[in-house]
């Protein structure tokens, strides 16, 4: 009889385990659970929802020209979209995007993708090839430099954007820039 006393308290043991565990999850005894889902990850930000700013970075090559340039992107919709990659960039002469100058762009940096929530802000860097002088300035592979009252930031699936510098004109040499892939920390 002792036997069979060690069954039953394993057997009543057992059952209790169950009701707790069962408690605990919410799933009743008998049933089946549910097939976990996952949720659908959020849209890329389209380019209306983007609201685009730009400004001298804080650390940018010596020299008289724009050197580098930290382009932010503030998510003006009610609804949470993503970013991911690496932006194109063209100077918009006369202010038009129609009548821009692309540049060769080197990329930096790995692109991972960047949840911006309403209001929220993502950033690139840009760095250029630095305007060396006075006055007109000159650059040092002997090309004339350019300058531009607006740059097209162009963003993987998220449109293109024109943006002026909060202060001044980009100005650069030889069409060239070195640019940093989307992120959610704001760079100098």
């Amino acid at each position: 009889m002792r036997h069979s006393n060690g069954i039953r308290r394993a057997a009543l043991a057992t059952t209790a385990v169950t009701a707790v565990a069962a408690a605990v999850t919410g799933i009743l005894p008998g049933t089946a659970m549910a097939a976990s889902t996952t949720s659908t990850p959020p849209p890329a930000c389209p380019a209306s929802a983007l609201q685009v700013s730009a400004r001298q970075a804080v650390h940018r090559p010596v020299g008289t020209g724009t050197g580098a340039a930290v382009v932010q992107f503030t998510n003006v919709s009610r609804r949470t979209c993503v970013l991911k990659g690496h932006p194109t960039v063209a100077g918009a002469g006369n202010g038009s995007p129609a009548h821009n100058t692309p540049l060769k762009v080197t990329r930096t940096g790995r692109a991972a993708t960047v949840t911006v929530r309403p209001h929220g802000k993502a950033w690139v860097k840009l760095t250029f090839v630095q305007v060396h002088g006075e006055a007109d300035g000159y650059c040092v592979s002997g090309k004339t430099p350019a300058a531009y009252p607006t740059m097209v930031i162009g963003l993987p699936h998220s449109g293109k954007h024109q943006v002026a510098l909060n202060d001044g004109w980009w100005a650069e040499c030889d069409n060239k820039v070195t640019v940093t892939p989307i992120s959610a920390v704001r760079p100098s």
